[in-house]
C-alpha cells in the first residue's frame, strides 16, 4: 500500500492521520479502491435514486443492475480507484464531510485481520505470522496479501475484513506484508462467523407444519424485501430497533421455507449499513431475530 502524507492529527490520540482526499487519491493510484467515511466511521447513505437499493445496486454487489449513479452509494461497493470519480462533484461534498478514508481490502487483493484489543494482539503474536501492522484506536490491523470471505467475531476481539467489507485507512503501517496464511483461513473454517454479510437462513425440517414454500410467485418475496428495504431506508430515529423489527418481520414470513437467497439478505444488510449500522450490529440483529423465531 502507498504512503500518503500524514498531515492531520487524529481525534482519538493516535497521532497524525492522512487527510482524506489526498490519501484517497494516493491509495487509488496504487490500485486500492477507496471510499469516504462520515461521522461514526460509517459509509455515506445512498442518494435518493439509490435509496432502498431500487437502482439494483453496483455491479460488484452481485445484485441485479448495474447502477449508474455517480454518487457515494452502496457502502463498500462504492469503493473506486478512478480519480475522476473520486474528485467528481457528488464525491466532493462527501470528502468535505469525511472523517477518514476507507478501502475495500478484497478488491485490492488484501485481507485485514482486525485485532480490537490487547488480548487479541497478544493472541496474534503467538498464532499468526508477522506481517504489515497498522495501529488502530484500540488495537491493530494485520494486513496480508490475498483475499477471502469477510468474517467477524472469529474469536474474541478478532474480525476478518476482505471481500464485501471495508477497513479504515490509518496509515501505511510497518513491517513486510506476507501472503495470507492458512491460519487465518482456518479461523473462518473452524468457526463460521455469526457476523457476516450473508448469514445462513435455515429451512425448517419437514413435519413441523411448513414443508413446501407457500409463496406462489417470486414477486411476493420481492415485494416483501422491497418493503423491508424501504422501511429501513425511511427510518429517521431508532435505527437499531427498526432494523431488528424489519429483520424479524422478514424472517417470520420467509425464514422457514428456504426461499431467501444470499442476494436478498445482502440487500437488507447493505441498506442497514447505509443508515449507519455496522456489520456487527446487522448480524447481531439478524441472529437475535432468528433466535426469537426459533430458527
Amino acid at each position: 500500500m502507498t504512503q500518503p502524507t500524514l498531515i492531520r492529527r487524529g481525534r482519538d490520540g493516535m497521532g497524525p492521520l492522512p487527510e482524506p482526499l489526498p490519501a484517497a487519491l494516493a491509495l487509488a493510484a496504487a490500485g486500492v479502491p477507496v471510499l469516504p467515511l462520515r461521522r461514526g466511521k460509517v459509509p455515506f447513505g445512498n442518494c435518493p435514486t439509490c435509496a432502498g437499493n431500487t437502482c439494483g445496486g453496483r455491479p460488484n454487489m452481485k445484485t441485479p443492475g448495474p447502477c449508474d449513479c455517480p454518487g457515494v452509494c452502496h457502502a463498500w461497493a462504492a469503493a473506486t480507484t478512478d480519480p475522476a470519480v473520486i474528485v467528481s462533484p457528488p464525491w466532493a461534498a462527501a470528502w468535505r464531510q469525511a472523517v477518514c478514508v476507507a478501502y475495500h481490502p478484497g478488491a485490492a487483493g488484501l485481507t485485514v485481520v482486525d485485532l480490537d484489543n490487547a488480548d487479541a494482539i497478544a493472541w496474534a503474536h503467538t498464532a499468526l505470522p508477522t506481517t504489515r501492522t497498522v495501529p488502530t484506536t484500540r488495537g491493530e490491523h494485520w494486513i496480508y496479501r490475498g483475499t477471502m470471505t469477510s468474517h467477524n467475531a472469529v474469536r474474541p476481539g478478532v474480525d476478518i475484513k476482505s471481500s464485501m467489507s471495508y477497513a479504515r485507512y490509518l496509515g501505511p503501517g510497518t513491517g513486510h506484508m506476507v501472503d495470507l496464511p492458512d491460519a487465518v483461513r482456518a479461523l473462518a473454517a473452524k468457526k463460521p462467523s455469526p457476523v457476516r454479510p450473508v448469514p445462513h437462513v435455515a429451512t425448517a425440517p419437514a413435519g413441523i407444519g411448513f414443508g413446501e414454500c407457500p409463496h406462489r410467485t417470486p414477486a411476493y418475496l420481492e415485494r416483501g424485501i422491497a418493503m423491508a428495504v424501504q422501511r429501513i431506508t425511511e427510518a429517521r430515529s431508532a435505527v437499531h430497533a427498526t432494523v431488528y423489527r424489519t429483520f424479524l418481520a422478514v424472517l417470520s414470513t420467509h425464514g422457514r421455507c428456504g426461499c431467501l437467497t444470499e442476494a436478498h439478505v445482502t440487500r437488507l444488510f447493505t441498506v442497514a449499513q447505509t443508515k449507519g449500522e455496522t456489520l456487527r450490529h446487522c448480524t447481531d440483529a439478524w441472529t437475535n431475530a432468528r433466535t426469537t423465531l426459533g430458527l
